[in-house]
């Protein structure tokens, strides 16, 4: 280990970096050879650390190792002396597989022996000046300078970066002179013109038929669609950074193109051991919406390999949840649909000599400094064997796991292949004791499914060299692995373990508790299905992880329901009004207590009456109870300082109030919660009004159906209402109040 380290070292790695690059087995054999490779060619020991980092640059990123010495003498030999000549270099050999390689070709493609001069790169960016010159004189240092580094990045491509923006700037400067204090002022927005209303409303007719949801930016369509992302063309996961290319690939690609048709496909693959919570709803949307926008088929998959946290209703609810979000699977699938196949590959990669039996204890192969297996190196046949064994019953719980021969990008090293369970599965009962563990049944899956974008959170970021090591080691086809970002919200928690805690302890009544950011909570809490997606779309296809305020998926609810939600009047504290000089003729009204006083008349909203008090009656305790009044039409009385709202005719019903959950933005921050996140639950995250009236004309409302109360908010109806008893729970208030608490 000290010679390796030493070795790094004189190359221009820090000590720790060394230590670090000696856990990946794979990049640290790749650099060993590059870097002694390397000092043969110059018949010297030392490199300079430009070289060096090169050198790490090219075996970290290289997959297909018959390269690396190619690659190696043209670092060496200082043929590619820049990070951009080495990327094309990637490129090259990435997208051209086959022996023998063309070395004229891959040398003009990577810019070898180009020099770039002062005097071309000054010329080249006087030109593209020249060409912008009049808009840029008018909007000065408000120009978007990107113009013109992209123009001139594309016309110098081997020139040093560093050398085009100095240029860029000084001739900017030169023409334009310092910035002023108006160039330090911001650019105002250009007001668009309004389209006429009826060709406004045509416009998001014709997005909704097209299953668009129109943003302030770009549509969640236009964002997944074509160009909008740097994903590979179906057939063409090779060109992709880190993909790994075996002497089969090609021909495996093209087989997986005859089954497919050069068609898109996803999948969303949840484990049935949980409800969905917002964070799901931007994966659902990744994954169904980039297949929608470029005509492929996704998949739901259910990632069911642990029969001990699986149940029924967590399938059930996560095909709703997908449903009500507005997608279709193209197919419904599982995991256990491959239990027979998965087994049959395992074998395969122990005879392969890529697995092995082991009889560590699971405590033993916790975190990533686990000791080395002393049963790595046992024979094959012996491996065999004891995974039949296995299979059979014949070992008891964590006796014996099945172990892959491979390092994570992450330094872990031979992730569990399989385990024994004695626990009846879900779909296929007891057929079953030992059963494949993510790492080992995810990228299979995705194989057997022909899966041409594997779209995973940034957290599997560490699995992608086993995702292509697992496929490439059983020579299968092999898909291709993209990171997100994960969708995340403050004052809350998503996590399946600390949502059991809330429920056990009565924190929350269940899953589908409005207070919660599960979908099932939110759909029960009002949220319209548009306004989620809404949300996920201005979010974005963010590869960083994003941390959202609920007051901002709040606005999104109110965008939708401002446009689709039936305005009602209702009144949460009602107080009964007997007016003494209405027409025998007229209804009797009852209203909320707002405005009105002894000494101040109001108008009945919506009604052209204008009431003043004339009587305050009270009970024992002093409470009013009653208040007479006399009216007078609005027309033949002094116009009143506000209108109240009121219900005639009114139906008793029961409003539940809302407020988050918890008091502060990082509940289960430590630094921020001491105590933990259940001592950080609000006192008054929950009101219950029991006596509040609606207009009867909502009698007939359905469950989930949503209705503005009019200057209160928008409610919609709970599943606990019944035929004596409506329940509302309010779903947003009117206007948006992101302080409160």
């Amino acid at each position: 280990m000290a010679d390796s380290v030493a070795l790094f070292t004189s190359i221009g790695l820090s000590e720790q970096k060394a230590k670090e690059t000696l856990k990946n087995e794979a990049l640290s054999s790749a650099l060993k050879d590059a870097v002694v490779q390397a000092q043969k060619l110059l018949g010297s020991t030392n490199i300079d650390k430009g070289t060096g980092t090169l050198l790490y640059s090219m075996a970290s990123r290289l997959r297909d190792t018959r390269r690396l010495a190619f690659l190696t003498e043209h670092i060496a030999k200082r043929k590619i002396t820049t990070d951009l000549q080495l990327s094309a270099a990637l490129d090259y050999v990435k997208s051209h597989p086959q022996d023998p390689m063309d070395q004229k070709a891959f040398e003009t493609a990577c810019g070898v022996g180009v020099v770039v001069t002062p005097e071309q790169i000054e010329d080249a960016v006087e030109l593209i000046i020249r060409k912008h010159k009049q808009q840029l004189l008018a909007e000065r240092y408000r120009f978007n300078m990107g113009i013109l580094m992209g123009e001139a990045r594309a016309a110098l491509k081997w020139a040093d970066g560093k050398m085009v923006k100095n240029e860029v700037d000084m001739q900017v400067l030169h023409h334009l002179g310092p910035k002023t204090e108006a160039d330090l002022e911001k650019k105002p927005k250009a007001a668009k013109p309004k389209a006429p209303e009826k060709e406004k409303e045509e416009e998001k007719q014709n997005n909704a038929v097209n299953g668009e949801v129109m943003m302030e930016g770009k549509t969640l369509m236009e964002q997944l669609r074509g160009e909008a992302l740097k994903f590979h063309k179906p057939g063409e996961n090779y060109k992709t950074e880190g993909y790994v290319v075996t002497p089969n690939t090609m021909n495996l690609l093209k087989q997986h193109l005859e089954i497919t048709g050069g068609q898109v496909r996803t999948r969303f693959p949840p484990e049935p051991n949980g409800i969905l919570h917002i964070g799901h709803a931007k994966a659902i949307n990744f994954n169904f919406g980039y297949a929608k926008a470029n005509n492929g088929i996704c998949f739901l998959r259910y990632d069911d390999t642990n029969p001990e946290k699986e149940e029924e209703k967590y399938f059930t609810a996560i095909k709703d949840m997908v449903e009500w979000l507005g997608y279709t699977p193209y197919a419904i699938t599982h995991a256990s649909d491959n239990f027979q196949c998965l087994y049959e590959l395992a074998v395969e990669l122990i005879r392969r000599g890529h697995a092995y039996i082991c009889h560590q204890r699971g405590e033993e192969l916790k975190g990533h400094n686990a000791p080395p297996s002393p049963w790595r190196d046992r024979p094959i046949e012996e491996s065999l064997v004891l995974f039949e064994r296995m299979k059979n019953g014949m070992f008891a719980e964590g006796e014996a796991t099945l172990r892959m021969k491979m390092v994570m990008e992450d330094g872990k090293m031979d992730p569990v292949a399989y385990r024994i369970k004695y626990t009846p599965h879900h779909r296929s009962g007891d057929a079953w004791c030992i059963y494949p563990t993510y790492d080992y049944t995810h990228c299979l899956c995705d194989s057997i499914e022909h899966i041409t974008h594997s779209l995973c959170t940034k957290e599997f970021q560490a699995r992608r060299s086993s995702y292509f090591w697992l496929c490439n080691a059983l020579d299968v086809y092999c898909p291709v692995q993209w990171e997100y970002g994960r969708l995340n919200l403050t004052y809350t928690v998503v996590s399946k373990r600390k949502i059991i805690k809330l429920v056990e302890t009565g924190t929350v009544r269940d899953w589908d508790d409005p207070r919660l950011f599960t979908l099932t909570a939110l759909r029960r809490r009002g949220f319209p299905p548009q306004a989620i997606n809404n949300f996920c779309a201005r979010v974005g296809v963010t590869v960083a992880q994003t941390t959202m305020e609920p007051h901002l998926l709040e606005a999104c609810v109110r965008e939708v329901l401002n446009d689709t939600a039936p305005r009602i009047m209702a009144v949460l504290e009602p107080l009964k009004v007997t007016i003494t000089n209405l027409p025998a003729n007229a209804q009797v009204m009852e209203k909320g207590y707002k405005r009105l006083t002894p000494d101040q008349s109001v108008g009945l909203r919506h009604a052209g009456y204008i009431i003043s008090v004339q009587r305050v009656i009270k009970d024992g305790s002093g409470k009013v109870v009653e208040l007479e009044v006399t009216c007078a039409t609005s027309d033949s009385a002094e116009k009143p300082k506000a209108f109240i709202h009121w219900v005639s005719q009114p139906l008793k019903c029961e409003v539940r109030l809302y407020e988050r959950l918890f008091l502060h933005k990082n509940p289960e921050d430590s630094a921020e919660v001491p105590g933990g996140f259940l001592s950080d639950i609000n006192p008054n995250s929950l009101q219950v009004v029991e006596s509040a009236l609606v207009d009867r004309s909502v009698s007939k409302a359905k469950v989930f159906d949503k209705f503005q109360f009019e200057r209160v908010g928008y409610f919609s109806v709970d599943p606990d209402s019944t035929a004596d008893k409506m329940v509302f729970n309010r779903t947003v208030t009117l206007k948006e109040d992101p302080g409160k608490i």
